[in-house]
């Protein structure tokens, strides 16, 4: 039995299950489940994966996890017990997956990378999280790594933002809307911190203003072999001045420090950079001592060890940290600096000279490495106690190196007592040497009894102190500069008395010792105890060499240390080291011991001082204070002095100051003595630094110091006077600084009062009480007073000054009186601000308001009510007048904050408190903040959160907080304020609008928008309540208001927000979880507001129907059931009203135009139509069922509505993307014809008019722009009627605005070489200025238009169009493709092969069908995609007007192929028994012909086929079109030379060529014998009459070939005469054959010589020069079926066939199918003839000629080359093959041809395919190849040639009718390779007649083709026949690797090219020609670019 599950509710699948059971759920590893029941040893449940599939799943397979439940019951919630962090991972991956792989798909391979490594860092650091197996340091670490990698990843892909407090996502019913916009706002900012980091910082603190320097030396290149001192210090290059203590880095001889126990010694921290410094021209200086000898290069051993200059190095590191913002140093980073060098005299100024760049001064130490110095520095900011903590480890050891000075900031917890020496520089006497001496100062700390104070002196950071300091030595210098700072460190209680003392050492190089010299001293205190003067201080020098004289100090103490000038400088100022010295006075003699000690006026020393201490000072003034009872008569003078004071003085000795102070305030007994007011104001001097940022933190102290250390305990008297004394001297003018300094300090005075007071009440029992009390409200009256004064711009400031310190002031007065009492004064003193008070005072209050709603006082529940009541006056004032809005909205949020909070968490006796706050806000405010929100501009930063602020008001009001509201607007009984009503609802509706549409929030603040959108909902439920109470019932009905809240509602519902479908399923899960679908509730609420309009709807008919329209795009299917009804309730609404429902019908109609033109969302769409057939269905039923007046015409509105909304979805689903151009031309023509024939909407039918155009534009189809812009054209007259202006067109008189339209069309038929018509049109605006408008200057223009139109007509060369018949088959296409047959119009030069690419590429998904007939029905019902394609000829139209009329060609061509609406095609088809021998007996040809439902050219390239029927010719009904054709092509090219006779003669003479060789060799002879016997005339009577029409054709042709020849003869050049003899020789063989079967008449008639008339046969000749039957040969194969790249084209075409179409289909080989090639039509298009140069060849054995077959599309078309030459994919030689030639008939014409190689003749089958191509000539030939058919084939060069071009995979796979599998086309066998040893028979004598031949005709005058079938007269001769030699080529050579060749003539010219040897059969089978490697090349190149097509 299944059992609910209570304690097993979720859990993780650890193994596989394929769910192979019934009822079994497949799982994978890792998925989580939620289990519902439980059943031995089973689990019933589902995936998290995928909620709706529920299974069972074995118990064993599944790891509990433990969880909570919210939600509990049905649609409960289960969520697993770990960590957030933990499952947001989960989430984030779930959701960014999905993501990632379309990132792949649409190849955005940066983002994809960068993706995948923070999804695999994700996956890593949540391991770390679960597995528990680090610190909480740690954890917190990592959490902040993982929500930054998050919150990138959201940023980076388009996410939505997660807001976070610490890390963790908020929860937004646990915030307030305030408090959660705030998280919002401040997570947007980190997220935007993050973007191009994609690392989190982190938690960012207030910035302070503190920065410290970490340094740390990595490296250092030199070595002496000697110890060494490195002393770092930071250097002010602007001010040449040190800012820094010296860091000492210490080296022995080998490279080891002698502090190996310390880690860190070449690391420290340069503390206390303020920002001022980081602006400085700063530098890190490195001076280096080296310990050691006197001469480093002397080799003695040293008897001493000196400190000698070794180096310096400098780092520029001012421009870094002026860089801090960029975040240079938050990580550490290395930098090198070199050594340099210089004489020791100035080596105290090295540094000096580097920065300047005085590069002759100093020079590069040698011996150094690159680097030199190798150090890393990194920045931090913020306090060095919490720097310490946050980096325990990198602290650890490190040595602090302090700033000379105090920081910009003094924290209270810093105690320095720190006093620098810095040894300047000495002036010695040279003692009688010539050399200097080499002087070592020491300097000691020596007490007033002679000790030497030990461990003392620092000599750097980093080094232990020492008891006595050696200085540099300098050699040979009696003036040495030494520029050394040490610190001394002397104990606060051995300052009194101690001195330093420096002796002066000579330091021999030869002696064992020092040689003292002398001696300075200098005292560190006077005799008033203030320290040593900072600045610079001369020193007498006096002589000493007997150092136990020194001993006793009181021998020397009593001197002058030095001149009373030189006692230093003020405590701020630091003189120079290098200011002038006054002289020295004489020596003094010491008169206790008589002695003296001498000293020189030549002989100084300079030292400079500087004081960094909290406990000791260098001022006297503040020694006085501080000792004030000492000199009671001089207190007046101190405390004058004192307020002079620097505050570092001050705040150094706060806590002593202060109580100095407070002990001259009073009395004992609390009266106020003499001093009391100026004590005071000294007070409030001292507060009033404390507001100074340097000093800002100084007020913990002064806290710290009141509540601990204030003794004053009757002081409050006194200080209660004061301020009120201030307050009522406020209008004197002079006192208004002091008055405002006591005012802005008023926070801290009554600390002091309060504390004072609870001090006295303590001591005395609470004693006074009611006095103090009295003297409070009198403080406060005073104040008051003060407050209300008003305009009185000199005491301004201090008002304000007091306002701002009012909040302050109530928190300290809750400590002595009761809240309520405190509540009631602020109250007033709110009250008695001035009614219009400044700006600045109105910031004042708005302040001091919020100070006290964030106090103590605002969170007691008896005071608040009572201060609500004021505040919100007073915000309702200045949110009306929009005065400081941010100020009001943050007062606002924080009281909504804290009523928030006080209702989750209040018990119900305090509830009603609550909702009586929230009760005064609504009446209160709620209006204002309404029309305040809805007038201020929606990018006013202040928008977010006044809209906060109302979505917070609306969400904490209930039931009776609406009553309440609408009681304001008046009672329901007696009539309310319906007009304020109405506007305050107006007002609600039109700000609910702009948080739906005009997106307060940006988009990816979903959490946001949600809970805005949650609340909106149930607002709205309650604004919706006075509509139909107050604003409904008959006279008081408001179609506005209710129009508001319909558009509201609706637009509410399909907001983008809410469109659940288009999130991922991680998003769409937690809003379905926390909210549920918001457009469910919102719809059935529309609903419901409809049912009780009643007979009010018609008001909202139309306008409704859009909206409503777009309510149904919500996929719930309830909500569904119950809107769609509403469109039959609207249309019998209407129909009940106006009689008909005429505008729901075309408000219906327009929407859904609307949406599918507008709207771009995808699923949108989906829902859209699905929906929409469903209210078709619905509609419909309801009609039906409910029979209503209107239902014949209701149920003709739905259908019409389905077929528009078919069409609608097509043209919805080729919107975008450019191959759906043409898509989207066939559904917006269907829509076109939709709104003008089936609903006459004409503005629909014109705008998809303009549609059409502007997508026929950019394909350059100006025809079809043309003929769509006529259609808009035809609907307007030359009227005067005024027609609107729209989008398009002005204003105008319809007359002008057709006249515009013809421009436009006649311009567009120009570009589109349709000039036939575009004169129409020409003629008409003719009339127009001729006739009406009298305009003759436009006439004339129009005119010459038309004039040269028609000079385009005859003058210009228009490529004749290829037409296509194509067939979409299978329900895989659109509606209005499926199973439909189209007749396209190409592209200008478009052929077959580029149509299909053309379609292919539109098509991508569809295969190409190999078959023309119609496919049957497992193809017609698949759902996939076949296209069937194949060539169709135009049928042109009947026209009377040309009958028995002369018609230029040029006018009657364009006819012939436009203004077309009828196509045929042909198909060969075999029927009864096929004679092998000739199968011209049996060969039938199948015609279709094809109607198309417009003609072409149209407003489209293409129509569908709307009628289509087949007929069967007979072979010799086909046989007589066939010779009939060639007569009339004959005929007209005979007519073109005897017109033009100056015209080249080469088409002529191949013409003629073509077709008696192709007669001679067979093709007559086929036809005599198939259809001349008795037995064909005995069993096919019916027949006869074409019997005799055929032989009256081949008679006609002879006729015309022997005018031809004779024309020929009279206009052939000379050197075209031996052609020409060769010609007449083979007509003579022609008339024999035919004169066998015709009576001699005949040939006697035929007979002419050599010059055209035949002489007589030769008596030795064979009669019979026919080949042998052509049934006895077999086909060659076709590419079609060989080549393992297939043809593109499906279906052949004669128009531009390639691998032939040929009539003997019945022999192909096994395999292939005889329907892939009988799809032509039957004349072969002129366009077919190939642009590629030939030269004929004679060959002595030719095979039988192939039949014409469609062209494939896999060998390259010479047009398509040339004009699509980008598009044409290159194509690769054929490998070496072997050819089997010993068969009669397997000449393989069909792999013969490449497009690398130059043809001259093209010699087709039917005997006209020699036809000269453009360009004769190598030199003249166009480059690539031009079309080549199976008529074009040539031999193999020595290189095979290469595969034609195709479309589509490798290998094409073949589709068969019958449903079997495709199969790939077999690669065909490739010729033999022949030998080059000897020529070929046919090479011998061979004439040079078509040598000469290199002028080019036009195209035009002979691109015709012969019918696709040949008669028989055009066989291929016989091998028996006697052929002249080959024409000489003077390019090529030939060699034959037939080994029965004959050797070649002495007297042969050079042999012409293998494809010109084919056209004229003079190559003998299997003879392969060689083709030089030159004539490939010049051919492939075709360099000469001035031939044309």
């Amino acid at each position: 039995m299944w059992n609910p599950t209570k304690n097993k509710k979720l859990g993780v699948c650890i193994y596989n299950y394929d769910g192979n059971t019934k009822y079994g759920l497949p799982l994978e590893i890792g998925e989580t489940v939620q289990i519902l029941e439980e059943n031995s040893g089973w689990y019933r449940g589902f995936s998290i994966r995928n909620k709706s599939l529920k299974g069972i799943f074995p118990a064993s397979y599944i790891h509990l996890k433990a969880f909570h439940i919210y939600n509990e019951g049905l649609y409960e919630t289960v969520v697993p017990v770990e960590d957030p962090t933990v499952r947001e991972v989960a989430c984030v991956l779930r959701e960014w997956h999905v993501i990632w792989k379309r990132l792949y798909v649409r190849r955005e391979i940066s983002l994809f990378h960068k993706l995948l490594a923070v999804m695999r860092d994700l996956i890593e650091w949540r391991r770390q999280l679960i597995t528990g197996t680090i610190t909480q340091d740690q954890i917190r670490e990592l959490k902040c790594q993982i929500t930054g990698k998050i919150d990138w990843g959201n940023r980076q892909l388009g996410l939505d933002l997660v807001p976070r407090i610490n890390n963790e996502v908020v929860d937004p019913d646990s915030l307030s809307p305030i408090a959660l916009h705030q998280v919002h706002v401040q997570s947007s900012e980190n997220v935007a911190g993050l973007l191009g980091r994609g690392t989190t910082k982190r938690k960012e603190v207030k910035r302070s203003p503190n920065h410290h320097l970490y340094l740390s030396m990595r490296d250092f290149s030199c070595s002496l072999g000697e110890d060494m001192e490195i002393f770092f210090f930071l250097y002010d290059a602007q001010q040449a001045e040190t800012i820094s203590e010296r860091f000492l880095v210490r080296f022995a001889k080998y490279g080891m420090s002698h502090f190996v126990e310390k880690l860190n010694n070449a690391s420290t921290i340069f503390t206390d950079l303020g920002e001022a410094d980081l602006n400085r021209e700063l530098y890190l200086v490195a001076h280096i001592i080296r310990s050691g000898r006197m001469l480093n290069d002397s080799r003695k051993s040293a008897l001493h060890s000196y400190r000698r200059p070794y180096g310096c190095s400098v780092l520029n590191i001012g421009d870094i940290l002026s860089e801090k913002g960029d975040g240079i140093l938050d990580e550490e980073r290395e930098f090198t600096s070199k050594v340099y060098t210089c004489s020791e005299s100035d080596f105290s100024q090295l540094h000096e000279f580097i920065i300047k760049k005085l590069s002759n001064k100093f020079n590069v130490v040698s011996g150094q490495q690159n680097y030199g110095l190798i150090l890393s520095l990194r920045l931090f900011n913020g306090e060095l106690s919490q720097l310490q903590q946050e980096t325990p480890l990198l602290f650890k050891n490190l040595i602090i190196t302090h700033k000379l000075g105090f920081s910009d900031v003094i924290m209270p917890g810093d105690v320095r007592n720190d006093l620098y020496l810095t040894l300047e520089k000495g002036d010695f006497e040279k003692g009688g040497k010539s050399t200097g001496k080499n002087i070592e100062a020491t300097v000691f700390l020596v007490n007033s009894e002679g000790l030497i104070l030990e461990k003392c002196i620092n000599p750097g950071s980093g080094h232990e102190n020492v008891s006595k300091y050696h200085s540099v030595v300098l050699y040979h210098n009696n003036t040495p500069r030494w520029v050394e700072m040490i610190k001394l460190a002397v104990p606060i209680e051995k300052f009194d008395g101690a001195h330093v003392r420096i002796e002066y050492r000579h330091c021999s190089t030869r002696d064992k010792e020092k040689k003292l010299l002398g001696f300075s001293f200098i005292q560190l205190m006077d005799d008033k105890g203030t320290i040593l003067k900072n600045g610079t201080h001369e020193l007498y020098v006096y002589k000493c060499e007997d150092g136990p004289k020194l001993q006793d100090p009181k021998a020397y103490l009593s001197l002058p240390s030095g001149p009373k000038e030189g006692g230093g400088t003020t405590p701020n100022s630091i003189s120079s080291s290098y200011a002038p010295v006054p002289p020295s006075p004489p020596p003094f003699p010491n008169p206790a011991t008589g002695q003296f000690f001498a000293r020189s006026s030549r002989e100084t020393v300079h030292i400079k001082t500087l004081l960094c201490s909290t406990k000791l000072t260098q001022n006297g003034d503040l020694l006085a204070l501080l000792k004030w009872k000492a000199h009671p008569d001089r207190i007046q003078d101190t405390l004058h002095k004192v307020m002079k004071l620097n505050g570092e003085e001050i705040v150094k000795f706060l806590q002593d100051i202060l109580d100095a102070l407070f002990s001259m305030f009073s009395t004992g007994d609390g009266n106020s003595t003499s001093n009391s007011g100026l004590v005071f104001k000294v007070l409030v001097h001292i507060l009033s630094l404390l507001e100074d940022n340097k000093f800002e933190h100084f007020k913990p102290v002064m806290d710290a110091y009141i509540t601990g250390h204030f003794a004053a305990a009757l002081v409050y008297k006194g200080l209660i006077s004061c301020v009120k004394h201030c307050a009522d001297l406020v209008r004197d003018a002079d006192k208004q600084d002091a008055i405002q300094k006591c005012f802005r300090s008023l926070e801290y005075i009554f600390k002091f009062i309060i504390q004072s007071r609870i001090l006295f009440a303590r001591a005395t029992g609470d004693q006074s009480e009611e006095a103090f009390k009295a003297d409070l409200y009198s403080l406060f009256n005073s104040f008051n007073r003060m407050l209300a004064i008003n305009h009185d711009l000199i005491i301004l400031p201090t008002q304000i000054a007091l306002v701002s310190s009012f909040g302050q002031i109530y928190v300290q007065l809750l400590n002595v009186l009761p809240v309520q009492e405190v509540a009631k004064i602020v109250k007033l003193t709110i009250d008695c601000l001035p009614p219009e008070p400044n700006v600045a005072l109105v910031q004042a209050k708005l302040r001091c308001i919020h100070d006290t709603v964030k106090s103590e006082i605002f969170q007691n529940i008896d005071s608040r009510v009572e201060l609500f009541e004021v505040f919100t006056r007073h915000l309702k004032k200045h949110m009306l007048q929009h005065q400081e809005l941010n100020m009001c909205a943050n007062i606002l949020g924080d009281m909504l904050t804290y009523l928030h909070h006080e209702h989750s968490k209040i018990q119900q006796k305090h509830r009603s408190v609550v909702s009586r706050e929230v009760e005064i806000l609504v009446l209160v405010l709620l209006e204002t903040l309404i029309y305040c929100v809805k007038d201020i501009d929606r990018s006013s930063p202040v928008m977010g959160p006044l809209v906060a602020c109302l979505v917070a008001l609306l969400r904490l009001m209930e039931d009776q907080h609406y009553n309440h509201l609408w009681e304001k607007f008046g009672n329901v009984r007696q009539r309310r304020d319906r007009r304020q009503l109405k506007e305050f609802l107006l007002s609600v509706f039109i700000v609910f609008h702009s948080f739906v549409k005009q997106d307060v929030f940006p988009s990816d603040w979903i959490m946001m928008r949600m809970l805005t959108n949650h609340v909106i909902l149930c607002a709205l439920q309650e604004f919706s309540q006075p509509l139909t109470v107050d604003f409904l019932d008959g006279l008081d009905f408001d179609e506005q208001l209710w129009s508001s809240y319909f558009s509201l509602a609706v637009d509410f519902l399909t907001q983008p927000a809410l469109q659940l479908e288009t999130f991922s399923d991680v998003k769409k899960e937690k809003i379905i979880e926390k909210y549920g679908d918001l457009r469910v509730l919102m719809g059935f609420q529309i609903l419901s507001m409809w049912d009780k309009l009643g007979d009010h709807k018609i008001f909202f008919i139309p306008a409704m129907v859009g909206p409503f329209l777009e309510v149904t795009l919500v996929p719930e299917v309830d909500l569904r059931k119950a809107t769609l009804p509403i469109f039959f309730d609207m249309m019998d609404c209407e129909q009940k009203v106006r009689g008909n429902f005429k505008q729901v019908e075309s408000e219906l109609i327009d929407k859904l135009d609307i949406l599918v033109s507008d709207n771009k969302c995808d699923d949108e769409y989906r829902q859209l139509f699905n929906t929409m057939e469903h209210l078709s269905a619905v509609l419909l039923e309801k009609v039906r069922t409910s029979d209503p007046a209107w239902k014949e015409n209701g149920i003709a509105f739905i259908n019409s509505i389905t077929r528009l909304l078919e069409r609608l979805l097509d043209y919805r689903n080729v919107m975008d993307g450019e191959e759906n151009r043409d898509k989207r031309m066939s559904c917006t023509v269907n829509l076109l014809n939709f709104y003008k024939n089936e609903i006459n909407r004409k503005e629909m039918y014109v705008r998809y008019i303009y549609k059409l155009c502007e997508l026929h534009l950019p394909a350059e189809n100006y025809t079809e722009a043309a003929f769509t812009l006529k259609l808009h054209a035809d609907l307007l007259s030359f009227s005067n009627t005024t027609l609107p202006a729209d989008h398009r067109y002005n204003q105008q008189p319809e007359w002008q605005r057709k006249e515009i339209l013809y421009h436009r069309i006649i311009d567009y038929f120009d570009k589109g070489k349709c000039w036939e018509e575009g004169i129409p049109l020409c003629k008409e605006l003719a009339e127009l200025y001729e006739k009406k408008l009298l305009d003759y200057s436009k006439l004339s223009i129009i005119l010459k238009t038309q004039a040269k139109f028609f000079d385009n007509i005859l003058n210009q060369i228009r490529p004749e169009p290829e037409y296509f018949r194509v067939g979409f088959y299978g329900l895989g296409f659109p509606l209005f493709l499926r199973n439909k047959v189209f007749v396209y119009r190409g592209l200008e030069y478009e052929r077959i092969g580029a149509f299909t690419q053309r379609l292919q590429t539109e098509f991508p998904q569809a295969q190409i069908l190999m078959k023309s007939t119609t496919p049957d029905d497992s193809i017609l019902h698949s759902d996939g995609q076949y296209i069937q394609i194949c060539n169709v000829k135009p049928i042109p139209k009947v026209r009377p007007e040309f009958e028995n009329r002369d018609i230029p060609e040029k006018i009657i061509s364009y006819y012939l192929v436009n203004d077309v609406s009828s196509f045929q095609f042909d198909r060969p088809v075999q029927k009864g028994p096929v004679d092998k021998d000739n199968e011209f007996k049996s060969l039938w040809i199948e015609r279709t012909t094809l109607t198309i439902a417009s003609q072409l050219p149209g407003i489209l390239r293409w129509f569908e086929v709307i009628e289509s029927h087949t007929v069967e010719l007979s072979p010799i009904t086909h046989a007589c079109e066939t010779v009939e054709h060639m007569n009339k092509e004959l005929r007209k090219l005979i007519a073109q030379y005897t017109a033009e006779p100056r015209r080249s003669i080469s088409p002529l003479s191949m013409r003629l060529q073509g077709v008696i060789e192709a007669a001679v060799n067979g093709g007559i002879a086929k036809y005599q014998e198939a259809f001349f016997t008795l037995e064909f005339s005995l069993q096919n009577p019916e027949e006869t009459h074409k019997i005799i029409k055929l032989k009256s054709l081949i008679l006609e042709k002879v006729q015309i070939l022997e005018g031809g020849l004779s024309l020929h003869g009279r206009l052939a050049p000379p050197e075209v005469i031996p052609l020409h003899r060769r010609l007449v020789d083979r007509f003579s063989v022609m008339k024999h054959s035919i004169r066998e079967v015709d009576s001699p008449s005949l040939a006697s008639r035929l007979s002419m010589n050599r010059r055209g008339e035949l002489p007589p046969t030769p008596g030795g000749e064979n009669p019979d020069y026919r080949k042998p039957s052509i049934v006895n040969t077999p086909l060659p194969p076709l590419p079609c079926d060989l080549i393992k790249k297939p043809s593109m084209e499906p279906c052949g075409s004669n128009r531009s066939s390639s691998s032939g179409s040929s009539i003997y289909g019945h022999f192909f080989p096994e395999g292939s199918d005889e329907e892939e090639i009988y799809t032509h039509p039957q004349d072969k298009h002129p366009e077919a003839i190939v642009n590629i140069p030939l030269s004929p060849l004679s060959s002595v054995l030719q095979p039988p000629p192939l039949p014409n077959r469609p062209r494939s599309v896999a060998l390259p078309s010479g047009e398509q080359k040339i004009y699509n030459d980008k598009a044409r994919p290159q194509t690769s030689p054929l490998k070496d093959s072997v050819e089997d030639y010993s068969h009669p008939r397997g000449y393989p014409y069909s792999r013969l041809v490449s497009p690398n190689i130059p043809l001259k003749w093209l010699n087709t089958p039917d005997g006209m395919g020699d036809k000269m191509l453009p360009s004769l000539s190598p030199s003249n030939s166009p480059k690539g190849s031009a079309r080549n058919s199976w008529s074009e084939q040539s031999l193999l060069p020595e290189e095979a040639p290469p595969l034609p071009p195709r479309v589509g995979n490798e290998k094409r796979m073949v589709t068969s009718w019958a449903g079997t599998p495709p199969v790939e086309e077999s690669k065909p066998a490739l010729p033999k390779r022949l030998s080059k040893k000897s020529s070929s028979p046919a090479m011998i004598n061979q004439p040079k007649e078509l040598q000469h031949m290199t002028s080019v005709p036009d195209t035009h005058e002979f691109l015709m083709d012969a019918p696709p079938n040949p008669p028989p007269e055009f066989a291929v001769q016989s091998p028996n026949d006697q052929i002249p030699p080959p024409i000489p080529n003077k390019r090529a050579t030939i060699g034959a690797s037939n080994p029965t060749s004959l050797p070649t003539s002495p007297n042969q010219s050079p042999v012409r090219t293998p494809e010109s040897m084919i056209r004229s059969h003079s190559i003998p089978a299997g003879v392969m020609p060689h083709i030089p490697q030159e004539y490939e090349d010049e051919s492939l190149n075709g360099e000469d670019e001035s031939s044309s097509v």
